[in-house]
């Protein structure tokens, strides 16, 4: 019970005032707090309700405004965020505490961008860019999948899900693209300088596959960038709320 509830259950044997002073809560607050609580509750606030579960609590103010218009409710950003708030709620963001897929190996024997000053591929199995990207599991845990993309078709071509990120799990990925996509000999596998892509496994299986090997440049992210599509919103908007994969289902 808060302390205004038992203001308000009192205070026809105790006068407000004594009881809002003993209590070290304010008269004005209380009067504020009766006000608020005798208030109807707005006809948005349901359909508000329903639209945050209906979208995995992914929705924040501004899309959650825009659904409620739709529906012909006439509420602002602002009263939808007093509404968040007084309810605990709060849109799930996959900006915190974001692990670090990129981890370079100072010794590692890296080739160059061949991809530098050349033009767009002009047919599938020219050009394959790899990247490993995080997934959130129950727990705050994290499991990794790694990812070979077709820069021409903007098609996987092969991946791998993972607990942990060893070579194998690009390995895995890329000897399913290979085994599913018999690219011929000339095939450009770039990648940016994560260690798992600069292993000497990994540049014997492309030298094996007659491909070539191209890394990004130092400190240069926007080099590897075609094989980061979707962002935060498709990430957000693909997984479940909180529990990606339950235990029975998690990889190994």
């Amino acid at each position: 019970m808060s302390r205004y509830h038992f203001i308000e259950q009192v205070a026809a044997i105790e006068p407000v005032q004594v009881l809002c002073r003993v209590l070290h809560v304010s008269p004005a607050g209380y009067y504020q707090w009766r006000r608020r609580a005798v208030r109807p509750t707005p006809d948005w606030e349901p359909a508000a309700t329903a639209a945050f579960s209906r979208h995995a609590q992914r929705y924040g103010t501004h899309r959650l405004r825009a659904e409620l218009r739709a529906e012909g409710h006439a509420v602002g950003r602002y009263a939808l965020r007093s509404w968040l708030r007084r309810h605990g709620l709060r849109a799930l963001s996959t900006r915190p505490q974001r692990p670090r897929t990129t981890v370079a190996d100072p010794a590692a024997i890296v080739a160059e961008n061949l991809l530098l000053g050349q033009p767009a591929p002009t047919a599938p199995n020219q050009v394959w860019v790899g990247d490993i990207t995080y997934l959130p599991l129950v727990g705050g845990r994290w499991c990794y999948l790694a990812t070979w993309r077709d820069t021409c078709s903007r098609r996987v071509v092969g991946w791998h899900l993972g607990q942990h990120m060893p070579t194998e799990l690009v390995l895995t990925a890329l000897e399913q693209a290979l085994t599913l996509r018999q690219p011929a000999p000339g095939l450009i596998v770039h990648a940016d300088r994560g260690s798992q892509y600069t292993s000497s496994a990994c540049r014997a299986r492309i030298e094996k596959a007659h491909a070539l090997a191209s890394y990004s440049r130092p400190g240069n992210p926007y080099d590897n960038a075609q094989a980061e599509p979707g962002g935060a919103r498709s990430k957000r908007n693909c997984c479940p709320v909180a529990a990606h994969l339950p235990a029975s289902k998690r990889p190994v």
